[in-house]
């Protein structure tokens, strides 16, 4: 009880922060309050990007506050849906920025994630997930002296659910520093794929704009990169961890990535 009461407090407190950031615009219109909300559709994320670039010319820092503290809450609270914010990313910051900062974002969110299942949700993980969480353990334990490629393995792998990695790594005693840069490293290819999609359609204003050189080379970049995964993971996979097969890992987590 005291568990779910101290959680429960975590959770109020940041998201009274978030709402007060998102209404309190400084100089800003008080209409385009409106359009800050977590985007759920394509069409949502086109008007939110667009306000915010617009917002943004004047209001940078405040803007850099707002994103990044959205993102660490989804990411805190394993909400998913941190691929829009990705996408966003791309289109407020550029697609080299944008990178770092979501890889940055990513690599913190899911650390405080960890943090909060290890002092509030281990039992409630544990009780809802027992057989998830039993198999998981004894792939750590085949994998122990190479954790940290068995972890990055995990990321990598694209139907790995990362919400419940995040929730997970504390009950499996799995060091925070090798936590927190087997996100980093592994999910960089992902996060490279959103936000340069964000890039890509930000720049994009009119139907000639999809057929230029710099657009289809920066879509071949995108396409190139998402095959990375797939050739590391079979390569290193088949010489250094202890997996039966692919397939009983995807049945192991049975989810959709979800950073």
């Amino acid at each position: 009880m005291r568990s779910l009461s101290g959680f429960l407090f975590v959770l109020g407190t940041a998201t009274a922060g978030l709402y007060l950031l998102s209404v309190r615009l400084p100089g800003g219109p008080r209409e385009g309050s409106r359009s800050l909300k977590f985007p759920s559709d394509l069409e949502e994320l086109q008007e939110l990007a667009e306000f915010l670039r617009y917002y943004n010319r004047e209001h940078h820092t405040y803007v850099l506050l707002l994103f990044c503290s959205a993102y660490l809450y989804k990411q805190c609270f394993a909400i998913p849906g941190s691929s829009f914010l990705n996408i966003l990313a791309g289109a407020l910051f550029g697609p080299w920025t944008g990178l770092l900062l979501c890889s940055a974002l990513t690599s913190v969110g899911a650390t405080c994630c960890y943090g909060l299942s290890n002092a509030f949700g281990k039992k409630i993980v544990v009780y809802y997930f027992p057989e998830k969480v039993a198999m998981l353990q004894k792939k750590v334990e085949e994998n122990k002296n190479s954790l940290f490629f068995f972890l990055l393995f995990l990321r990598l792998f694209p139907m790995t659910p990362n919400w419940f990695l995040n929730l997970t790594s504390p009950i499996l005693n799995i060091p925070v520093t090798q936590f927190f840069f087997s996100v980093f490293i592994g999910l960089i290819p992902y996060n490279f794929v959103c936000v340069q999609t964000g890039s890509i359609l930000s720049q994009i204003t009119s139907l000639d704009a999809i057929f230029s050189w710099s657009t289809l080379l920066k879509m071949l970049a995108v396409a190139m990169v998402a095959l990375i995964p797939g050739t590391l993971i079979k390569q290193f996979s088949q010489k250094h961890l202890s997996l039966d097969s692919s397939n009983q890992n995807v049945h192991l987590l049975n989810g959709r990535k979800s950073s």
